[in-house]
């Protein structure tokens, strides 16, 4: 016989630890749907996620380095997998809900603008008057509203719990209509998950660019990062001399090992010690139980100034990122005067969010390349 929902479920509960989140205790949807016949809830998230525009739309936005730069320099696409990946891995090692914790790691930069960090900066300033602009935010506007495939209802749809995650360091959804609301201070386990995998990812994945790109080089990566040049010794060691690339990844597959070790013991000790025994209980504590231990949050620390000091704001990549934050905000300005320009549906949004809101989803939306082209195409220069 296929496997339904309900077994799916049913071997959640056989193997999932007692703090995990369990698909059946779901809070819901904000509309309520027939549940999915061959999927669990969250494995339907998860699939809505993938088959969106705006995830597609990641494969041609930056992570790094401007989109097209480089045939192997990753995207927001390729680092959106690279966290599902890892976020994976934690997840299953603590006998937690893969699933909810793929849903949430899938979905983290839907609201991600063009042109990276710096195109966010640019709307961020561009909003500053009108609510300001943050990408997690965005991505709730994207799966909430912005997505508009279903019949039924705007977004996605999807559930409380991947909200939740969506929502990061802001406050939680809502919960579906007809249900009283619950502070908690934190978010589950797996949304916790989700969150430290895309910090391990851009931490290790950045440096691996920065290697390829010619910006970063391994002598200054071992004379100036302690644990780059343990991992590289252990590596020369195991293996002797290695060709570039193939030294290159194994070297980084150590840091994001070490990392993933770090974070799945030092959680297992937190969890212990504050003897949660559900997900709930797990949301009321006073801090988030999945962390690095104190020496690699530390490095960590250490790392991500290196390589704002040496990579982010290195010209080769910051000058490229401001010309393009330029383009954004001419466009922006140039929608204030002209908001038919933008298609049908966003000047629909207008009477309901104001016209800077919409002006600000829409470019929210757009990837490097077509920000390039409409500019070309609305100012002809």
């Amino acid at each position: 016989m296929p496997c339904d929902c309900e077994e799916l479920e049913s071997r959640e509960r056989d193997s999932l630890a007692p703090y995990a989140q369990f698909s059946v205790d779901s809070r819901g949807r904000n509309t309520p749907e027939p549940p999915p016949e061959w999927r669990t809830q969250y494995q339907r998230d998860r699939d809505r996620i993938i088959h969106s525009r705006a995830f597609r739309r990641l494969d041609c936005k930056t992570q790094v380095f401007l989109s097209g730069s480089g045939d192997h320099l990753r995207t927001r696409l390729t680092h959106t997998m690279e966290v599902a990946a890892i976020a994976r891995n934690i997840a299953r090692a603590l006998r937690l809900n893969e699933d909810l914790t793929e849903a949430i790691a899938l979905g983290h930069d839907l609201g991600h603008s063009p042109f990276g960090h710096s195109g966010e900066q640019a709307l961020d300033e561009l909003m500053s008057e009108h609510g300001g602009f943050d990408h997690n935010k965005q991505s709730r506007r994207v799966v909430e509203l912005l997505e508009h495939k279903y019949p039924a209802f705007p977004g996605l749809n999807l559930t409380w719990e991947t909200l939740e995650g969506l929502a990061k360091h802001d406050t939680a959804p809502e919960p579906p209509l007809g249900q009283a609301a619950t502070k908690f201070h934190h978010s589950s386990l797996e949304a916790q998950v989700a969150d430290l995998a895309d910090e391990i990812t851009y931490y290790s994945h950045d440096l691996d660019d920065g290697l390829d790109s010619g910006l970063l080089t391994e002598e200054q990566l071992e004379r100036d990062i302690d644990f780059w040049r343990d991992a590289s010794r252990r590596m020369r060691s195991e293996h002797g001399d290695l060709g570039d690339e193939c030294r290159h990844y194994f070297i980084i597959r150590c840091l994001i090992d070490d990392q993933v070790h770090d974070v799945v013991h030092t959680t297992e000790s937190n969890i212990d010690e504050a003897g949660v025994a559900s997900a709930d209980e797990v949301r009321a504590q006073a801090k988030p139980l999945v962390a690095y231990s104190a020496n690699r949050h530390e490095a960590n620390l250490k790392l991500r100034a290196y390589l704002y000091e040496n990579l982010y704001y290195n010209s080769i990549v910051h000058e490229p990122h401001k010309r393009a934050s330029t383009l954004l905000g001419e466009l922006f300005h140039y929608y204030e005067q002209h908001p038919k320009a933008m298609g049908e549906f966003v000047p629909s949004l207008i009477p309901g969010h104001g016209l800077q809101r919409a002006i600000c989803d829409h470019l929210a939306c757009m990837t490097d390349r077509f920000v390039i082209i409409e500019h070309e195409r609305l100012l002809g220069k």
